[in-house]
């Protein structure tokens, strides 16, 4: 009997393979859920239609302007900055496309420079004592959108404006190995730090050196040792916008470069009565003196060249001693050659050639014979030095035009504000 074909029979289990396929659409469920946990449903659609599964990256940054005098930020109501302080513009997250700093007095714009990557701004041109400025500012950020920002910064308005003079001139160009160099303030200063900070010297070669401040108005730089030959100093006052002290400012930036010559030093000795002359370190003359006697001696000590004159009438009455007063003397003498304030040179001295070499009867001067005169006069000059030792009299005071070299170092240093 033909009971027909036979359905064929499941291979596997049915229970386990229902099991298996539950198992499967569990794990895809869990995967899904942690996806759309961590990257959010826009992930989840990417990944379900294979494609690459990142976070969103941030919108771009808009820009940030600060406007700074100095250090300071221009803001509302900020107190007046200083006109010296550099004026700097800059943006954060962008470029600058236009800055404008108004003179609200004239209407004229203050000239500056554009960093290459538009990244920030500074004035070339400097501002004004008493002034107000308007400064507008455009930037585009990084997510293209324009920023404009506009700030209003004022000056100081100074009670005093202090200038400064040089010594030497900027006429000067030439100076012997002793000349320190000198600025004086037409006002007392008593900030002196801040002063001192804003006087920068450079010597080439490099010289270490230093400030000494004879007063409140006067400071003197010199080196440890005298001013190598050949060396070139130049001093730059940056005393603009600088605050001096009691309402003071400086006035303005002053500089002076200045040559240093050959070395010229000459050594008078009291006991020998004779003055060696050294160029450059090596003695190429001497001459016999007559120095300071025992009632007016000379000073001892570096002397430096501050001025000379072919002829003058030396009067002792401009120290006091006068027509009838014992010791009084009025003439004119030649070939003079100042070594300090006080009345100290060295001249012609045709009246004391008996003396010169023998015994010293000046009234502190240096006194030599019309020939000797003559050759000094011609080969000394402005900041050359006269060491002047054994005549028994006092060291020359650091004030004296000039007795810097008079003071050591140490004290040179502890005289100076910084």
């Amino acid at each position: 009997m033909n009971r027909g074909a036979r359905a064929p029979r499941p291979t596997g289990d049915p229970h386990r393979l229902g099991s298996a396929v539950l198992g499967v659409a569990t794990a895809l469920v869990a995967v899904l859920a942690l996806i759309t946990a961590t990257w959010g449903p826009a992930s989840v659609s990417r990944a379900l239609a294979g494609g690459p599964s990142v976070p969103s990256a941030p919108p771009p940054p808009a820009a940030v302007v600060t406007v700074l005098a100095g250090t300071v930020p221009i803001q509302p109501g900020a107190a007046p900055v200083s006109p010296g302080a550099p004026l700097n513009v800059a943006v954060q997250h962008g470029v600058l496309q236009a800055v404008q700093v108004t003179d609200a007095k004239t209407g004229r714009q203050v000239a500056g420079t554009l960093s290459p990557d538009a990244a920030s701004w500074r004035n070339s041109a400097p501002l004004s004592y008493g002034d107000t400025y308007q400064v507008a500012v455009t930037a585009v950020g990084a997510d293209g959108q324009p920023v404009q920002q506009s700030s209003t910064l004022s000056t100081i308005r100074p009670a005093v404006l202090t200038a400064v003079s040089f010594r030497p001139t900027p006429s000067m160009t030439s100076v012997g190995v002793g000349q320190p160099l000198v600025v004086r303030f037409n006002h007392p200063v008593t900030d002196k730090a801040a002063a001192e900070k804003a006087l920068a010297v450079t010597s080439t070669p490099a010289q270490h050196g230093g400030w000494f401040w004879m007063s409140a108005n006067e400071a003197h730089y010199r080196a440890q040792s005298y001013w190598q030959p050949g060396s070139t100093l130049q001093l730059n006052a940056n005393l603009f916008g600088v605050n001096l002290g009691k309402g003071a400012f400086g006035q303005e930036n002053r500089a002076v470069t200045v040559h240093v010559h050959d070395s010229w030093v000459a050594k008078a000795d009291g006991h020998a009565k004779t003055m060696q002359i050294f160029h450059n370190g090596a003695v190429v003359k001497s001459m016999a003196i007559s120095l300071g006697s025992a009632d007016h001696p000379s000073h001892i000590g570096p002397h430096v060249v501050s001025d000379k004159k072919p002829t003058m009438i030396m009067d002792s009455c401009t120290y006091g001693v006068c027509e009838g007063d014992p010791g009084y003397y009025k003439e004119k003498v030649d070939l003079d050659v100042r070594i300090s304030a006080d009345g100290e040179f060295v001249h012609s001295a045709p009246w004391s050639v008996g003396q010169q070499g023998s015994s010293n009867v000046s009234h502190g001067c240096v006194n030599l014979s019309p020939a000797n005169a003559r050759w000094f006069f011609d080969h000394f000059n402005l900041g050359d030095v006269v060491e002047i030792t054994n005549s028994g009299g006092p060291k020359l005071p650091v004030w004296d035009t000039y007795g810097d070299w008079e003071v050591p170092w140490s004290e040179w240093q502890a005289g100076s504000a910084t």
